[in-house]
């Protein structure tokens, strides 16, 4: 493969929020991105969770240089204050910026491999002076590769999601058991998605917002016309105390604190049985096929016929091997910027303002952005990746001032905070602001009965790449 003779694009992995928005503020600074996409769409991790709506508002989801590049077609953002569903955010918002971007985004496009032209990982000569390869393989397994000047990873963590187990392995028997099995948020508007938990007895292992809209879920199915006799067990790696359902009414995002009060709700209501302090060791069949729970201290649940596994997401890293990345050794994050977001001390509200130099690595020109750059820690906000990827944009294009003067404000919450203190109910975590509205106690959604319409409150995630 020769080398370019003219100046390569800087590749951008996804065709997320965070990746587009890269590509925006790339076009806007006069570099040419080149947004490679694994799926055949704009926002494809985005489209397998359409049925949750965002606890942040359409306000808060749209990139400025986003805004910026689609207004001249005649776009317009809906409403700021409306809260959209995953589906909304895909279809009305990530689609029409792809489409905007045209040529310059490719779908079927998965980056098998990233290193310096003639340059492996040990090599030390001129590595600098060398432009990156990305090595990439289509849908029919056809490769091919691409010079970068830069690239940019806003390829998020959602194909990576966290196992079973309590140690961070898969349990004894997972992977036998992934039939009664789902690692997202099950779309119980689907009629043969909710035939499958209608009446059935469903662990959820998980403490974040993600386990809330499931909860929450299937509490509104147990209490539909064909729901009657669904059982949620929710799965705590540690006990239950004052923040086990977020923020509440001090949750600056009121969405975000209704969710956790829908949850709560869901225990109290009777719909879901809480089982504390378990870590998840094994899982069995019982001689009627169902699944038993074992404990890494011994005890043994009752058998349930799913489980809902939604124990975080963590970054795909194998692409990477050939480059100089300084990763932080627990949350796989840059080095300079995992401190910002230890979950151990840090909500999604507390994050320290960052840009281009926390996210950048030894390997000079490669960022990871977006959920990706947070590694395993869940406190991500969209609004967080769009600030990230304007400051990388304008160190690209050597504005240095304008990369340094990174400014976020982002909302209080408790959500998020002291995930890594599992095993210490009591100790301190870190509390909402208390300035925002009270949230209400919200229904979020499911359909009282398979067709029958209803609109949903929001239950979405922190994250948003």
């Amino acid at each position: 493969m020769n080398a370019p003779t003219t100046e390569p694009p800087v590749v951008v992995i996804g065709a997320g929020p965070a990746g587009l928005a890269a590509a925006a503020h790339l076009v806007d600074q006069g570099i040419e991105p080149l947004v490679l996409e694994a799926g055949s769409t704009a926002g494809a991790a985005v489209r397998e969770w359409s049925h949750v709506r965002l606890f942040s508002t359409w306000g808060e989801v749209v990139d400025p240089a986003a805004e910026k590049l689609l207004a001249p077609t005649g776009w317009t953002r809906p409403d700021p204050v409306a809260y959209p569903s995953g589906g909304d955010w895909a279809d009305l918002y990530l689609q029409p910026l792809a489409d905007v971007l045209g040529d310059r985004v490719r779908y079927g496009a998965r980056v098998i491999g990233v290193s310096r032209a003639g340059r492996d990982r040990i090599v030390d000569a001129d590595r600098e002076q060398q432009p990156f390869v990305v090595h990439v393989a289509d849908a029919d397994g056809r490769e091919e590769r691409f010079f970068a000047r830069a690239v940019i990873d806003a390829s998020g963590t959602w194909a990576t999601p966290g196992p079973a187990g309590g140690n961070g392995l898969a349990a004894l028997g997972e992977k036998a058991a992934a039939d009664r099995i789902t690692y997202r948020v099950p779309d119980l508007r689907n009629p043969a998605v909710r035939a499958r938990y209608a009446g059935k007895r469903t662990a959820v292992i998980g403490s974040g917002a993600s386990a809330f809209t499931a909860l929450a879920h299937l509490a509104d199915l147990a209490k539909s016309g064909d729901g009657a006799g669904t059982k949620g067990v929710w799965i705590l790696r540690r006990g239950i105390s004052g923040s086990t359902f977020g923020g509440g009414e001090a949750d600056q995002l009121p969405a975000r604190g209704a969710l956790g009060l829908a949850a709560k709700a869901a225990v109290d209501e009777g719909h879901a049985d809480a089982v504390t302090g378990f870590r998840t060791e094994a899982i069995e069949r019982d001689a009627d096929g169902r699944l038993v729970l074992v404990g890494e201290d011994g005890r043994r649940l009752d058998a349930v016929d799913e489980v809902i596994v939604l124990t975080g997401f963590r970054p795909d890293l194998s692409f990477l091997g050939e480059l100089r990345l300084g990763l932080d050794e627990r949350l796989q994050a840059p080095v300079a910027l995992a401190p910002l977001i230890d979950p151990n001390q840090h909500s999604c509200g507390t994050v320290h303002p960052h840009g281009h130099r926390e996210l950048s690595h030894p390997e000079q020109g490669v960022y990871l952005v977006g959920m990706k750059s947070y590694g395993r820690a869940p406190t991500f906000l969209a609004m967080t990746g769009y600030e990230q990827v304007r400051s990388v944009a304008a160190a690209i294009a050597g504005d240095l001032a304008s990369a340094d003067r990174v400014e976020l404000t982002l909302p209080e919450t408790g959500v998020c905070g002291g995930a890594g203190l599992f095993d210490a109910p009591d100790a301190a975590q870190t509390d909402g602001g208390c300035c925002a509205p009270t949230p209400q106690l919200v229904r979020l959604g499911v359909p009282a009965a398979v067709g029958a319409g209803a609109e949903q409150a929001p239950a979405g995630g922190c994250c948003g790449s």
